[in-house]
């Protein structure tokens, strides 16, 4: 069996990082991603796609990235299903993302140099091409 999934696309709005009971990070979301073809009118149309991430990548998304950056995503489809606030049963289609790796760099002047979204671009903070991969166990030594 096979569920991966890479995408291309711009946050759409900033990261949203929160934590479990326990402790774990985690960070929601949403890329969007044109499509390849257009339609009857000419127009190339946007999927909009919940991405999630987990742990120490969870923090460095929140940290490095926010609203319009491009980004790559590359993980695994999930639907989870879930009870809204009327007690109708509902289905969510989501990333959970393996590796994001940041594709564009913050824009100049888009801050004084202390937004965390600015970070990416100065001495040997996470930036332009950057992989982040939170798998520890990857590491060879």
């Amino acid at each position: 069996m096979l569920n991966r999934v890479i995408l291309i696309g711009r946050l759409t709005r900033d990261i949203e990082l929160r934590y479990t009971p326990n402790g774990t990070a985690v960070a929601r979301f949403t890329i969007a991603v044109d499509r390849s073809f257009t339609n009857r009118q000419g127009e190339r149309e946007t999927d909009f796609i919940d991405i999630v991430v987990w742990q120490k990548l969870a923090e460095t998304c929140a940290n490095y990235i926010g609203k319009g950056r491009l980004v790559a995503v590359d993980g695994r489809l999930q639907i989870r299903s879930y009870d809204d606030s009327q007690g109708v049963r509902r289905k969510a289609a989501e990333i959970v993302a393996d590796t994001v790796r940041f594709l564009d760099r913050a824009k100049e002047g888009a801050g004084d140099g202390t937004s965390p979204h600015d970070a990416g671009t100065s001495g040997g903070s996470p930036g332009f091409g950057s992989e982040i991969d939170f798998k520890d166990d990857d590491i060879p030594f």
